[in-house]
């Protein structure tokens, strides 16, 4: 789709934060960009690389893609960023090609701060540059790495 958001990004004509931590011919997996603010940091998209609206969209090959990269993504979050829960949704309102959010929760986040948006709102969020998003990428894809080699 030409004024696609995700499209653009797979096809080379938008720059966004960090690095991609995986990426095959279904999927791909990158930290979420805030048009360069700070972002809370460990907050992944799994992008469906062709363009379908929905998750009522997903082929059975797409849906088993999906699913495997959301459990490995979230594992990767809870050993090398020691995330203790980890939220995922899917909104689709803003940007309508699916894509999935892993959001994860860190130890010490108090009570009233727990929720996928609702940690962007605490105070002492790990929030991070370009520079952090990058190191975060590159720690989670070796976290990825490992775990499809056990």
């Amino acid at each position: 789709m030409e004024d696609c958001f995700i499209c653009k990004k797979h096809n080379g004509l938008i720059q966004t934060a960090g690095e991609t931590i995986y990426e095959d011919e279904l999927v791909y997996v990158g930290h979420i960009d805030h048009n360069g603010e700070d972002s809370y940091l460990g907050h992944i998209m799994i992008d469906l690389k062709r363009h379908a609206p929905t998750l009522a969209d997903l082929t059975i090959e797409e849906a088993k893609a999906f699913g495997i990269i959301m459990a490995r993504v979230s594992n990767a979050l809870k050993e090398s960023e020691q995330a203790e829960h980890i939220y995922s949704f899917v909104s689709g309102n803003a940007v309508p090609h699916l894509h999935m959010h892993i959001v994860p929760r860190y130890p010490n986040t108090p009570i009233e701060f727990w929720g996928p948006m609702a940690v962007y709102d605490w105070p002492q969020a790990p929030m991070g540059n370009n520079e952090q998003i990058v190191q975060i990428c590159r720690r989670l894809k070796g976290a990825l790495e490992k775990i499809s080699n056990e």
